[in-house]
């Protein structure tokens, strides 16, 4: 009797630790323009480091006209947490934002700074088949722009 209640009592503590896990990982989409009028969508994967405990950002956007997913490599600001700097692979342009709530609003800049457009973007809703099809698209856009 005391085997099993130890088997059942390791169970559970296994399927907690996979419960906990599964959720240290947050997606979210967010719509909205550049320059008030060229829409885009960004997808960002939020995910604890495990080494530090400190927020992962894993993201990508286009321009919805365009097939095409921009990488972008995510810092966050230290000393205002609402703060992004979001830089395209390739270094194509910058992206500056803010956080406030659900939305984000700040610029693009162009490497050379000359061009510094508006963004405006707000959480859009997804459902689970959409957040499958995001990760998929995301894991090859990464393996397209990091495959030796």
């Amino acid at each position: 009797m005391k085997k099993v209640i130890f088997f059942i009592a390791i169970c559970f503590s296994f399927l907690n630790q996979l419960s906990a896990q599964s959720q240290t990982s947050v997606s979210n989409l967010y719509k909205g323009t550049v320059d008030g009028k060229t829409p885009i969508t960004v997808y960002i994967k939020t995910e604890e480091n495990p080494c530090t405990a400190d927020l992962m950002f894993t993201s990508m956007y286009r321009y919805n006209k365009s097939n095409n997913w921009i990488q972008l490599n995510i810092t966050q600001g230290k000393k205002k947490e609402n703060e992004f700097v979001m830089v395209e692979h390739g270094f194509s342009g910058v992206l500056i934002l803010q956080k406030n709530g659900n939305t984000f609003t700040g610029l693009w800049i162009s490497p050379d700074t000359k061009k510094q457009l508006k963004v405006d973007l707000k959480e859009a809703a997804m459902t689970k088949k959409e957040i499958e099809n995001f990760e998929k698209t995301m894991e090859k856009v990464n393996y397209e722009n990091n495959d030796c």
